[in-house]
């Protein structure tokens, strides 16, 4: 699991470091886009975009049979430790989307917990029957407004585009008080948002707590046939829906067809996610692979303090917290620098980890679970 949360931060952060550091601009708000970072951000569209979130809640929901678990061991009642857990991941989470990140999903995954501690006795095959109707249905709705804009909406003006970039621009690039209301004004817009694709998340929550229920990556070897069959079919799959979702996004489709995008990438990026969890468990089996697995596991084992430093550092980099360099490098650039703070993360928690026994997001959340120091 800690090896899957490590390599999981790098999708997240690629991901993330696009809305946080904005589009390239000149003076003026004209739009700059060269053709290198084209290609870069279609390509994070079509094999990063919406696969490596539900990674996250796919271990989310594993995590929560493992708790459930320790709490039986331990002898105590489940509902007050998860109660309190959740309690202090939506309070972390409103922090960090009013401070930091308005693309937040900590309080999202906070109000799904409640979901999933109702379900958390339903036979597995009701689970799962649940999570693909989640998936079928977050799709439909998707493209069912796809279909409208496209039928009904009119293309977007350059200069509506530079308008929107400017008033962006001049936000996160003045004083901590224009970030925060900026991010304050985002968390009521992506509120809708966040109803349709917390389906998608609950879906992968549900197939999470089966696969923790049965164990599945505590002896991940005894499936290697299966995780084979898995990557040789799911994965022309999911990289076509990837690259349908990315043509949309990113072109030559105009925006209008993004929502229909969408749609095709909700039905097909679970598939893809399975790909690279399937694959990364083979790679591990062999001995490249296994120091790949070291590198990762110390930044998986401290996720949640990783995945708000991120955003820390980012808001520094790029908002009026610090330079203020929201608008003024290129995707390729930016994700160069991501390559290298992801790098830092990998070895600052291997030497953290070697003094203390969790990262300080942990420490924290442990200490709310549990009611009492760890």
């Amino acid at each position: 699991m800690d090896v899957l949360r490590g390599f999981a931060l790098l999708g997240i952060l690629l991901v993330n470091v696009q809305m946080m550091a904005g589009p390239q601009v000149r003076p003026g708000g004209v739009l700059v886009a060269s053709h290198p970072d084209q290609v870069v951000e279609w390509l994070v569209t079509a094999l990063i975009s919406a696969k490596f979130y539900l990674l996250f809640s796919f271990l989310f929901g594993y995590s929560f049979a493992l708790q459930r678990a320790s709490a039986e061991r331990a002898g105590e009642p489940f509902a007050p430790r998860h109660l309190r857990r959740l309690i202090c991941l939506f309070l972390l989470g409103l922090a960090h989307g009013v401070l930091l990140f308005s693309g937040d999903v900590l309080t999202v995954y906070a109000v799904l917990s409640l979901v999933l501690f109702a379900l958390r006795d339903t036979p597995a095959r009701t689970l799962l029957r649940a999570a693909a109707w989640l998936v079928v249905g977050t799709s439909v709705c998707l493209l069912a407004w796809g279909a409208v804009t496209v039928s009904f909406g009119e293309p977007l003006r350059p200069q509506d585009i530079a308008s929107a970039v400017e008033t962006n621009v001049a936000a996160y690039r003045g004083g901590p008080g224009s970030v925060v209301e900026t991010h304050l004004r985002s968390l009521r817009t992506m509120l809708g948002w966040n109803i349709v694709y917390g389906a998608d998340m609950l879906a992968a929550f549900l197939a999470g707590l089966v696969a923790g229920r049965r164990h599945l990556l505590a002896d991940s070897g005894r499936y290697r046939a299966q995780m084979r069959r898995i990557v040789l079919w799911c994965l022309p799959i999911g990289l076509a829906g990837g690259v349908f979702m990315a043509i949309c996004r990113n072109g030559p489709l105009d925006a209008r067809w993004y929502d229909v995008g969408s749609a095709i990438g909700v039905l097909t990026a679970p598939l893809l996610s399975a790909v690279y969890v399937c694959g990364l468990l083979l790679l591990l089996r062999t001995g490249p692979g296994r120091r790949v697995g070291r590198a990762l596991a110390p930044a998986g084992r401290m996720a949640l303090t990783n995945y708000l430093g991120q955003s820390l550092v980012m808001a520094l980099v790029f908002t009026g917290y610090g330079l203020a360099w929201y608008g003024r490098y290129g995707t390729t650039a930016v994700l160069a620098g991501c390559l290298f703070l992801y790098v830092a993360q990998l070895a600052v928690s291997r030497v953290l980890l070697r003094h203390v026994r969790y990262g300080p997001a942990e420490w924290l959340l442990r200490t709310a679970t549990l009611a009492r120091r760890p």
